[in-house]
């Protein structure tokens, strides 16, 4: 089996022998990621995967409760055509991010063809042969092509089962001999496919704020363009870990395709909801930088992603967003009666408080930059 070195690399996982840099330096310099442990044929979580007790109690409780309530789904049919049923999409747009800052979309315009190709294609990577995915293992957030497990896994009280290839692939991208053979094509052609939904839905969420049409492209949210292609393993104790630990994302916007599998939740009236996959959807979401320039209008909201003994779960999440600029409140949405809530905030400053800042459980990145 593949990968099988790790288990014998893995220091006890209890008692007082127990030395957790150790086995985070055994985890990164395998480069097999978390796949390579499911591989090895382990049974028991690696303790540096294990949430703390509250977060487990949250996981349970997430998974009983029965619950009714589910974001909104938005029809994009007839977008360009029909001005009633365009101001009308544009009504919900407006609803669904002032108080989800998530919704799904469907007749978006993007194939099946060219969604299911993607997720062919992330799976394919994930499941390529070690030496051939090691190639492109790096911890270097510098580089336009990476393959890596928990970017700041020396940083994290748990680390997220699951391992991500990403892509930046706009202002500069790669060349296509830098991208991995097995999803090359499929993902130049995704990715092209998600810069035009990409306008359309931010020319929507510009006139739902009362703004001209290309006012946010104008302003540079497209500017920007990340393809993070997570894939998360098949856990043998998904109830003590998280695919992906609760966050808001540091974005403009993103537009989300998950699998069948499922296992993403937004928090919304303090309460963990269920997002179902829809066949064909996008999951759409309202990033912090968003929230920033919306002057707080439009929600940022934090979600996560369960793990499961259903795998693998494949997702892919394209984030619109730029940080060589400083950005504040937009001002013809601020008046008398709506004050600046943020300063102007420096998005590289932005960017490197969210990755760093300490998981006390305590403010949002966004938070700190309140006025």
């Amino acid at each position: 089996m593949e990968n099988t070195h790790l288990q014998q690399d893995l220091p006890a996982q209890n008692g007082s022998n127990y030395d957790i840099e150790k086995e985070l330096k055994a985890f990164d310099e395998s480069k097999a990621g978390v796949k390579g442990l499911v591989d090895a044929g382990i049974q028991k979580l690696p303790p540096f995967f294990v949430v703390p007790e509250n977060e487990v109690s949250s996981i349970a409780a997430s998974k009983l409760s029965a619950t009714h309530v589910q974001i909104p789904v938005i029809d994009l049919k007839d977008i360009h055509d029909d001005l009633i049923r365009r101001e009308k999409i544009i009504e919900e747009i407006r609803s669904a991010s002032e108080t989800w800052g998530f919704f799904q979309v469907v007749n978006h315009g993007v194939s099946k063809e060219i969604m299911d190709g993607m997720i062919e294609g992330v799976k394919g990577f994930h499941e390529e042969k070690h030496e051939v995915k090691k190639e492109f293992y790096t911890r270097d957030v510098k580089k336009k092509v990476t393959y890596t497990s928990n970017t700041l896994i020396h940083k994290t009280k748990a680390a997220d089962w699951k391992d991500t290839l990403y892509f930046r692939m706009a202002p500069d991208s790669p060349d296509p001999e830098e991208l991995p053979v097995v999803c090359r094509e499929t993902t130049i052609k995704y990715s092209a496919h998600i810069r035009e939904l990409g306008d359309t839905l931010l020319k929507l969420v510009s006139e739902a704020l009362g703004l001209d049409p290309n006012y946010l492209i104008e302003f540079g949210c497209t500017k920007g363009l990340k393809l993070m292609c997570h894939y998360y393993p098949a856990c043998p104790e998904p109830n003590r870990t998280l695919g992906s630990k609760p966050h808001t994302d540091p974005d403009f916007l993103t537009i989300l395709m998950q699998d069948h599998n499922g296992g993403l939740q937004v928090f919304h009236e303090n309460k963990w909801i269920g997002v179902p996959p829809i066949p064909g959807a996008f999951v759409i979401n309202v990033g912090d930088l968003l929230q920033l320039i919306s002057n707080g209008k439009f929600k940022s909201a934090e979600h996560r992603v369960l793990a499961n003994h259903i795998g693998p779960r494949i997702s892919v999440a394209s984030f619109f967003a730029i940080y060589d600029r400083v950005c504040g409140p937009i001002k013809e949405l601020l008046s008398d009666d709506n004050p600046p809530l943020y300063k102007e905030v420096p998005l590289m400053e932005y960017i490197t408080q969210y990755m760093w800042k300490k998981e006390d459980g305590g403010m949002s990145t966004l938070d700190r930059f309140r006025l």
